[in-house]
């Protein structure tokens, strides 16, 4: 066995072999990585290796493994190792290593009682699938075409201790360079919270989160297919964290994401389908730690329903819808329909917030507009379409009863905080609809993609925030610099 691994060393504690069933029997097996073998990767308590007599009756003489309570173990370090590893997989001697247990081929494998433990960096909070069972036959086929799997493989674990994994379906072992699965997959209460470290390495703050997966996976040398028909997220507390320490990986981060997308699409070998994506009772939010002072906005009470996205161009578009609390206050909607991306991206966007306490957003407002408020009320309405790399649309939001400076609240401010508070409320209200003691204002968009090789996602960002954050103080700039400079003459 360790003349055929390469970076990998294996122990046998015990060995039997029995004359009567003509079967070998091994004893607390461990296989360590050589550059970090502890702990060892894999420990087995008991393998047995025997005749398939099955098998014999088809004039085959095959053998039947049957591994007891193993346990495969991964930690960051030894996968580091192995990313860098200049060795292939294929290439590592496992299954030569295998081979050499027992005289015959394996046509049956049976997996009793598995585990396997992903250790990230904290070990408090490991990755596991726990009582696992796998049965995989007739895995000495003949060598088949493509998209043919002959052998049945069926497994199943309780996933992160309250999920629970069931794969169905077939696979080709002895396909080069490495043997292809067909197989359907269902995932069920799976807890999102021990992802949360490598999560976070995204930018990412998540808490809670509980998933539900249904789908088909096809994995081969010259094909691959993951086509989910359904993905419900729910109970997920989501935020994208934005600081000036990681502005540059995470620029770096979207041009990858951009790049891996466009690549994807309408590749023949490789399909990527999502009939439903369901987000229910979650809250998505966005923190910026760049502004001084720091803000953070968010929808509460998400309802998110995706349906028909792909990466191929002939399956029509995608069609999204939204419904929440924005900033925990204020009724918010939102619908999309987009379609992969063929040479640019092709979208509509439609999104409305409606009767948002100003109060709520004060700390934006003193992070674009260097001021906060005592009472108003918010709205915004924006209608976005890009077609052929350019952009069509309008963004308008509103503002009621707004109040600016309040004594009692404002006490404790320097005096020339209080006078540029009372100006920017002197604005508000020269900007009010008299009738209805709103500030509104609407802005028209027309033009061009800046960068035709953004992706829709990008676009999507860029045009919400800049719609959003930069409108969001209507007129507010130029009137305040009118005001200047009247004070001054």
């Amino acid at each position: 066995m360790n003349q055929s691994l390469k970076g990998y060393q294996a122990r046998i504690g015990g060995l039997h072999f029995q004359l009567i069933g003509l079967s070998v029997t091994l004893r607390d097996v461990d296989v360590r990585q050589q550059e970090f073998p502890d702990p060892p990767i894999l420990q087995i308590p008991r393998l047995k290796a025997s005749v398939q007599w099955r098998e014999l009756l088809s004039g085959r003489l095959v053998a039947d493994f049957f591994v007891q309570r193993p346990s495969l173990y991964v930690n960051l370090a030894q996968l580091k190792h192995e990313a860098r590893d200049q060795t292939p997989v294929k290439d590592k001697g496992w299954q030569q290593a295998l081979e050499q247990i027992y005289p015959l081929k394996i046509n049956l494998w049976r997996i009793d009682d598995g585990t396997v433990t992903y250790i990230d960096e904290d070990p408090k909070r490991p990755l596991t699938l726990t009582h696992l069972y796998m049965r995989a036959n007739n895995i000495r086929n003949i060598h088949s075409k493509d998209h043919t799997y002959p052998s049945p493989l069926h497994a199943e674990a309780v996933v992160l201790g309250t999920g629970h994994g069931v794969v169905d379906g077939h696979a080709n072992f002895l396909s080069e360079p490495f043997p292809g699965i067909h197989t359907v997959v269902k995932l069920e209460k799976v807890p999102l919270e021990y992802f949360h470290p490598m999560i976070a390495r995204s930018n990412l703050a998540v808490k809670g989160g509980v998933l539900w997966l249904e789908g088909e996976v096809e994995y081969a040398p010259n094909f691959q297919l993951v086509h989910l028909t359904d993905l419900t997220l729910r109970d997920l507390k989501l935020d994208y964290v934005h600081t000036a320490e990681t502005a540059g990986a995470e620029t770096a981060r979207k041009r990858e994401v951009a790049q891996a997308a466009k690549e994807q699409t309408d590749r023949n070998d490789r399909v990527m389908k999502l009939d439903k994506l369901v987000i229910d009772n979650s809250e998505f939010g966005l923190v910026n730690k760049a502004k001084q002072p720091g803000y953070r906005v968010f929808v509460s009470d998400l309802h998110l329903e995706l349906t028909n996205l792909s990466n191929h161009f002939v399956e029509g578009p995608a069609k999204a819808t939204a419904r929440g609390l924005f900033m925990g206050k204020g009724k918010a909607t939102a619908s999309a329909a987009f379609r992969p991306e063929a040479r640019s991206p092709d979208f509509d966007l439609k999104v409305a917030i409606e009767d948002t306490p100003l109060v709520a957003m004060n700390d934006l407002l003193r992070s674009y507009g260097k001021f906060d408020v005592t009472a108003g009320i918010f709205s915004f309405f924006t209608e976005l379409s890009v077609r052929n790399n350019h952009i069509e649309g309008y963004v308008k939001p509103l503002f009621r009863d707004m109040q600016v400076y309040d004594k009692r609240q404002d006490a404790e401010k320097s005096l020339f905080r209080k006078l540029y508070e009372r100006l920017v409320g002197g604005v508000s209200k020269l900007l009010e609809n008299p009738p209805r003691d709103e500030v509104a204002t609407k802005a028209d968009i027309s033009g061009p993609v800046d960068n035709p090789n953004t992706n829709t996602w990008q676009v999507i960002g860029r045009l919400v925030q800049n719609a959003f954050f930069r409108a969001i103080l209507p007129g507010f700039d130029e009137q305040l610099s009118r005001s200047a400079a009247h004070t001054k003459s």
